[in-house]
């Protein structure tokens, strides 16, 4: 039995492998199942894609009502946040851990989650996790959105629609994974340097993760990461592009921090979930600090893809730091 079996109580097919989109000489089928398998038939991309336009057309302001910052439709923005994320996370907590509807099954730690200790704050895991998520998490993801149909409807970001745009409206739902991935892996990156992992140190609490865990952070974490949607002050979108955006970042955290491969009903897997390529940075730290969708660990020699060469070239590579 392999170290890697011991260690983990499940594993997704190995070694993990990368987007072929970076793949040279370049591969196109496989390209497309890629997207495929992420954008195809019932996925967290088009969950994400159908709540963001439900929360559009029925849970917003109309764009000329945010031209002047008022109370009554921001707290309508935050309070569409706080519920959506509360009926997510706390959905699939309850799934996962309340109840235990799958038991172990593709649970990729075998240790017990959720803990308690005086690491956390209130002593539990899961509180720790829900404060820091509710109170700063929601709070700094609702502000952006605000910011963002300001700076739409008077003119300070620009604005597209379907009518002006149609390939481009529809193309920026597909560059967000993309973005986020290149995103994701240099800020995170940085909060790993000594002079900002203080912050990220809370994030870090969780070495076994759940749905709760995944917003769970400081401040300036939050600050950071929802900082990604500046984008959108260089390229022209709409407010269901910005509602997309904040959302996939904040539920995509939840949906990959389950802890489990996939949410399982009757022996099918319903859905596709948890990110094992994630769920080794928890155990280590130091390596995987972006996605499977830009290569970046692979190109600087972060990258480990779940085996025991992985981990071995882990070890060598911290290793080497030290001398």
């Amino acid at each position: 039995m392999s170290d890697t079996r011991r260690e983990w109580n499940h594993e997704p097919d190995l070694p993990l492998q990368v987007s072929p989109l970076w793949q040279w000489p370049p591969k196109p089928l496989h390209v497309f199942k890629w997207y495929a398998g992420a954008w195809f038939f019932f996925t967290i991309n088009v969950a994400i894609l159908g709540l963001a336009f439900g929360s559009y057309f029925w849970l917003s302001p109309q764009l000329d009502q945010t031209r002047t910052l008022d109370l009554s439709w921001a707290s309508l923005i935050f309070l569409r946040n706080f519920v959506l994320f509360v009926i997510v996370a706390g959905g699939l907590h309850l799934w996962f851990h309340t109840y235990a509807v799958q038991g172990q099954d593709k649970k990729y730690d075998p240790r017990p989650f959720p803990r308690k200790g005086r690491m956390f704050s209130f002593n539990s895991q899961v509180l720790d996790n829900m404060f820091w998520s509710l109170a700063s998490g929601v709070t700094i993801w609702s502000g952006f959105e605000v910011l963002l149909w300001w700076a739409l409807s008077n003119g300070y970001a620009p604005l597209t629609s379907f009518a002006q745009t149609p390939v481009w409206f529809i193309a920026f739902f597909f560059f967000v994974p993309v973005w986020e991935s290149f995103y994701f892996y240099w800020i995170h990156r940085l909060l790993h340097s000594n002079l900002l992992y203080r912050f990220h140190a809370l994030h870090h609490r969780n070495t076994d993760v759940g749905p709760w865990s995944g917003l769970s952070m400081h401040p300036l974490e939050h600050l950071m990461f929802f900082g990604t949607v500046a984008i959108h002050f260089v390229l022209p979108t709409h407010p269901v592009h910005v509602i997309f955006h904040l959302m996939y970042y904040a539920l995509y955290a939840v949906t990959t921090h389950t802890g489990f491969e996939g949410l399982w009903f009757r022996n099918l897997k319903r859905v596709h979930l948890g990110m094992f390529h994630h769920q080794i940075h928890h155990r280590y730290f130091e390596v995987n600090y972006g996605s499977l969708d830009v290569p970046w660990d692979k190109v600087f020699g972060s990258f480990h893809d779940g085996t025991p060469e992985g981990k071995t070239r882990m070890k060598e590579r911290l290793r080497s730091r030290k001398r």
